[in-house]
């Protein structure tokens, strides 16, 4: 099976026919999609004016999606790596148990919906990586009220989401599913309560 990097070769290599160089972009989106692969994709595309059923788009926007892919997924690797080496660090000491963040951690080890949209459709619309950052930075930073990525304070708790954690709180201003170790016990509490009055209010 090949890797992200493999894959990457084939978007940018010219002598690929157009069809082949789009598949292998999709496949990177099975090594590496922030999203989730059909939120990550419908992403790229809108961002990169490329047509999502178009079977032979300009190859100077696949390279161009691409670029963008790379650069957050360099920010989450990065990321990963200081992961680690804590986690080293603190069995060293003796912390054996895995926090709160290191749950939420386990769910996304390589970068595969860290920042989750249940709706492939509803989406952050800043560049992969600077929503990254701002979702790494709130990781590492005291938990809080409002969404990581747009700073809306109107999220809502969702039952039955399509991936796991299967149930969470989901920003109504940019459509991420919010790692609750981010959000105060509180903000979590009032998620709850708008997601029950959502459910009341559709019944």
């Amino acid at each position: 099976m090949a890797g992200f990097r493999s894959l990457a070769r084939q978007v940018r290599d010219p002598r690929c026919d157009l069809a082949l160089r789009r598949y292998s972009l999709r496949k990177c989106l099975e090594r590496f999609a922030p999203y989730g692969h059909r939120a990550t994709w419908d992403h790229l595309c809108g961002r990169h004016r490329i047509g999502p059923e178009d079977r032979a788009p300009d190859p100077a926007r696949l390279v161009a999606a691409l670029e963008e892919l790379e650069e957050a997924r360099a920010v989450w690797l990065a990321y990963e790596d200081n992961f680690a080496d804590r986690r080293k660090r603190e069995k060293h000491d003796g912390l054996r148990r895995p926090g709160h963040i290191d749950d939420w951690h386990r769910r996304t080890w390589g970068g595969h919906g860290v920042a989750r949209c249940d709706n492939p459709k509803e989406h952050p619309s800043a560049p992969l990586a600077e929503v990254l950052r701002r979702l790494i930075g709130a990781l590492e930073a005291e938990p809080g009220t409002a969404c990581p990525v747009c700073s809306d304070t109107h999220i809502v708790w969702r039952q039955d989401l399509e991936h796991e954690p299967w149930s969470g709180p989901v920003c109504t201003g940019c459509g991420i599913v919010v790692p609750q170790p981010v959000l105060t016990a509180e903000a979590v509490r009032a998620a709850k309560r708008a997601g029950r009055r959502e459910l009341a209010s559709v019944a």
